[in-house]
């Protein structure tokens, strides 16, 4: 359908950082104890360096950091190797299935969104760094806060995670919407967005509410305005330099946005 000009037909939105975990901070914890029990310390700058990717994925990027490396040798006389990889996601599963309770208020404005989206007849999907068994603990939690979206695709279901666009895919097979111009993909970190542009998708980052900010709702309100203003105005560019189409601070600001898409896929433009 290359001369698609049609209506928007979903949106596939991101879990922590986006629409639940203000600050995407579930992760970091559970990712940050992980390593602790490993015997290591890791930052929480490095824990949330490769945040979005399908958590396996993650736990190899920290240890491919050249300063975790060599504090991992130094605790365990070698290299970290694949199979060190596999024993930490093994104990990262428990951990992070624990702390995502903890963290499963929705992010103001959520439900807000999800109700103007629907009011547009889109329907709406949700990808995932998380696994099955993760969202088995939060995707009823946010439901009884009053958020079902129509379908969740996580890491493990398809043959790898972000930023390759198969999650994507598997939410436009399941809600049934094609082609990926007509479809929005909003998520907080890089590989969120460039999920969406191997995709095919529009793209749209929100950067105050998620891991490139990487505070609590909490926290990000005691900073001072400027303070606050500077970092979310950095996360935006870091978000605007991997590709996105638009970025906001949160997805309360995303139906506009939808609407500017809509006009854009009407005069014959595609992402």
């Amino acid at each position: 359908m290359s001369g698609y000009g049609g209506p928007l037909r979903a949106v596939i939105l991101d879990w922590a950082g986006t629409t639940v975990d203000f600050g995407s901070c579930a992760p970091v914890e559970a990712f940050i104890e992980t390593f602790r029990r490993a015997g290591i310390e890791i930052t929480t700058a490095e824990a949330r360096a490769p945040m979005g990717s399908a958590k396996r994925d993650h736990i190899a990027s920290v240890l491919a950091m050249p300063d975790v490396a060599r504090r991992w040798q130094g605790a365990h006389g070698e290299p970290p190797a694949d199979a060190d990889t596999d024993r930490l996601y093994a104990a990262f599963i428990p951990l992070q299935v624990e702390v995502i309770a903890r963290f499963a208020e929705l992010i103001p404005g959520t439900l807000e969104a999800v109700a103007a989206f629907r009011e547009r007849g889109l329907k709406i999907g949700t990808t995932t760094g998380y696994n099955r068994e993760m969202m088995r603990v939060l995707a009823p939690l946010a439901a009884a806060a009053g958020y079902a979206p129509g379908h969740v695709a996580t890491a493990d279901t398809v043959p790898a995670g972000r930023p390759a666009p198969w999650m994507c895919f598997e939410n436009m097979t399941a809600l049934g919407v094609y082609p990926p111009a007509a479809c929005v993909k909003i998520g907080d970190t890089v590989p969120d967005i460039e999920e969406g542009l191997n995709a095919g998708m529009w793209t749209v980052a929100v950067a105050a509410t998620g891991n490139e900010i990487g505070l609590s709702a909490e926290e990000a309100a005691a900073l001072p305005d400027a303070d606050r203003r500077e970092r979310v105005r950095a996360a935006g560019e870091r978000l605007t330099a991997a590709g996105a189409h638009y970025v906001v601070d949160g997805i309360c600001d995303t139906p506009p946005v939808l609407d500017k898409i809509a006009a854009r896929l009407q005069a014959g433009e595609r992402p």
